[in-house]
């Protein structure tokens, strides 16, 4: 049975930015006492990035505005994030784990899965190797973090967010029932806050009530989300750990916006401007896509991101477009979007044949209108290539 953990530093950038206060001689932890990192110190502008666990007694959260924080604790110590820092530990820390196995999937600069099958043989138990490396970081590098271990990634991810800081917890498939199912729905990996909502409609209302639920049910109302949530609500996931960073394997773009997004309105047209990019991108490295991922970054710096298996190979940047909407529409939860993102993988040669059946519906129809639009995008390709990307846009379809 794999060995999977999820990594996961406790307050990554207030226990950072403390770690190295500390080593340069400070008198006070920042996470002893109620502190924030994140808005500016002069004017309170900006948002709460990490919290200290007695700042959370106040009932202060991450991603609320700093000015709410001060409100609620006037006595607050404020300090700016340093990216610049944050990048250098968790350098550190991915290269301490690399000690242990190569089989490591960073995620983000303060979580990463590890594929500890292997390098488990060496201790009496998978818990005593994360007892280990938890208690090593701590006296390392002087900060703490969370191992969640399991079978696979979305259990060892759901293990990890239990009890914190500076804990270690299992979840494997037979003790999904105990530990996970009581849990409130909201804290189920992928539930985002509309479908929270949606799901209480549903008198759904823990794990447990989702996991039992009809996924036909699901589908219905939620759409593939919906089958995805049942999915995990049973505890079915990945176990692949993917050492090579996304970027190696396929072709995509984001963009962070200059204001937050609030409304899908006002998403649509920064979709089609990444489609569009990445649909050129495709062209130039003669590539067609069987893969697509939408990756939503919101005003809280959290990220989240979905991703499907198409039916047919994409190159065209109006299909691209058509299914990141799909995803979008499946994956955002309401809240304002700092950044947004499309990435396709699965490539194959542009000119890789597909598979297609004499008896679907409209086949000669079809071949029609894929040669048109074969010679329509190989023309847009020679004339962006000769002139640029930006010299031919397309138009928006009006919406009556």
């Amino acid at each position: 049975m794999p060995v999977i953990f999820h990594i996961d530093v406790n307050s990554a950038y207030l226990s950072w930015t403390a770690a190295e206060q500390l080593k340069n001689g400070a008198a006070v932890d920042l996470r002893s006492i109620p502190s924030i990192i994140g808005g500016d110190k002069k004017s309170r502008h900006g948002v709460v990035l990490a919290k200290s666990i007695p700042a959370k007694k106040y009932g202060i959260r991450t991603g609320e505005p700093v000015v709410n924080a001060f409100a609620k604790c006037p006595d607050l110590t404020m300090e700016p994030p340093d990216h610049k820092l944050y990048k250098q530990y968790s350098r550190r820390l991915m290269d301490f784990l690399c000690t242990y196995t190569e089989r490591i999937e960073q995620v983000s600069v303060d979580e990463c899965y590890m594929d500890f099958t292997e390098a488990a043989k060496n201790y009496y138990s998978p818990a005593e190797g994360a007892m280990e490396i938890k208690n090593r970081v701590r006296e390392l590098f002087g900060f703490t973090v969370n191992v969640g271990i399991s079978s696979n990634k979305l259990l060892a991810k759901m293990a990890s967010d239990f009890e914190k800081p500076d804990k270690i917890h299992t979840l494997y498939p037979e003790e999904i029932q105990v530990k996970m199912w009581p849990l409130p729905i909201g804290e189920l990996y992928m539930a985002g806050r509309s479908s929270v909502e949606y799901l209480k409609k549903l008198e759904i209302c823990t794990i447990g009530d989702l996991a039992r639920t009809d996924p036909h049910i699901l589908t219905m109302h939620l759409k593939s989300h919906g089958r995805l949530l049942w999915e995990f609500a049973n505890g079915i996931g990945n176990d692949h750990v993917e050492p090579e960073p996304a970027e190696a394997k396929g072709i995509g773009n984001s963009t962070t916006l200059p204001e937050d997004l609030e409304t899908e309105e006002e998403a649509e047209p920064v979709l089609r401007s990444l489609a569009e990019s990445v649909s050129g991108r495709l062209r130039k490295a003669g590539q067609k896509a069987g893969m697509l991922s939408v990756e939503i970054k919101y005003y809280n710096f959290e990220s989240v991101s979905h991703q499907k298996q198409l039916q047919k190979p994409v190159i065209c940047g109006e299909d691209i477009y058509r299914e990141a909407l799909k995803l979008f529409e499946e994956l955002w939860d309401g809240r304002p979007i700092r950044l947004l993102g499309i990435r396709t993988s699965k490539l194959a040669d542009e000119s890789e044949p597909e598979q297609m059946s004499l008896f679907d519906a409209g086949f000669q129809a079809d071949a029609v209108k894929r040669a048109k639009k074969k010679k329509i995008n190989d023309a847009l390709k020679k004339v962006q290539e000769k002139y640029g990307e930006d010299i031919v846009i397309r138009g928006l379809r009006r919406k009556d």
